[in-house]
């Protein structure tokens, strides 16, 4: 029985109460969530500059007494969904709590864009990185959150070396949804399937671990670098999560997993409402920390 805290269960009521996913306008919903980003209260930032990283638009947090090191930021939405206005407020507090500077990425998102364009786009910004004077000189990790997850570990199977450390928050990784979480969902399966199918854009994609990392062969996940993964208890991706976790353990990958006892999907956005987003926050400044001499793009 998964048991939640009251403030998830009743943001489960209130997504309840809320039209299924394939049944909103994708723009209207889209423009919705900026509206309400843009309301939230942010934290300061010494430094936040627009970056077009070789077409693809990104955002640069710069915060006081910054450390050498860059972390890319790969925000969630399902694919679909949320952008660098979205995740601005985030990516502030990600800069602030671990003194690195933060670059997160405005990729092309499905169903306009489908796979592999975000990917791609996540590439195109890794190379970029690579040639800039000053942020090609720096450690750099890669993180993100739900989908974001996916393109982080996408990102770091791609490019070999390029990161000393990864970071996936409830990571969205298995597009067969095949782990135990998919059989007692209460109908979050059916949304959880309509994002694949945005995101895909070929029955085919669904088979191919580029887009789906979790069906990623040993060989290829057995060489990523330091990884923390954080699953949340009343997630359907918490068995996904966790199996991978494991699996990566068994492959010899340095692997640390963290499950959010009470909290659901999205809680790491969403500080004020979640106060354990605070403590997932101070968790990732900390590994990164640990791993802080490793990486260069």
């Amino acid at each position: 029985m998964v048991r939640l805290f009251p403030a998830a269960r009743r943001a489960i009521a209130a997504e309840q109460a809320s039209p299924p996913v394939w049944d909103v306008d994708v723009a209207a919903q889209r423009e919705e969530a900026r509206r309400l980003a843009a309301a939230e209260v942010k934290e300061e930032v010494a430094e936040v500059t627009g970056i077009d990283a070789d077409g693809v638009p990104c955002r640069l947090y710069t915060p006081e007494d910054v450390r050498e090191g860059l972390i890319v930021h790969l925000h969630g939405g399902g694919f679909v969904f949320n952008d660098v206005e979205v995740h601005d407020g985030a990516c502030r507090k990600l800069a602030n709590r671990s003194g690195l500077r933060v670059l997160s990425v405005d990729y092309r998102r499905p169903p306009e864009n489908p796979y592999p364009a975000a990917p791609d786009d996540v590439d195109t910004v890794v190379k970029w990185v690579a040639n800039d004077p000053l942020l090609s000189t720096l450690p750099a990790y890669v993180h993100g959150d739900s989908a974001g997850g996916n393109l982080a570990l996408v990102a770091a199977l791609r490019n070999p070396g390029v990161f000393g450390a990864v970071v996936l928050v409830y990571p969205f990784l298995d597009p067969s949804m095949s782990t135990p979480g998919y059989t007692m969902a209460d109908g979050w399966n059916e949304e959880a399937a309509w994002y694949w199918e945005q995101y895909a854009a070929t029955e085919a994609d669904l088979r191919n671990p580029d887009l789906g990392p979790y069906l990623a062969s040993d060989e290829e996940l057995r060489n990523l670098p330091p990884t923390l993964i954080v699953s949340a208890e009343g997630d359907i991706l918490t068995d996904e999560n966790e199996d991978f976790a494991l699996r990566l353990a068994d492959l010899g990958v340095d692997v640390v997993a963290f499950r959010a006892v009470g909290q659901i999907h999205g809680f790491w956005r969403h500080g004020k409402t979640f106060p354990a987003a605070e403590s997932v926050m101070a968790m990732t400044a900390g590994f990164l920390n640990q791993h802080g001499s490793r990486g260069r793009p």
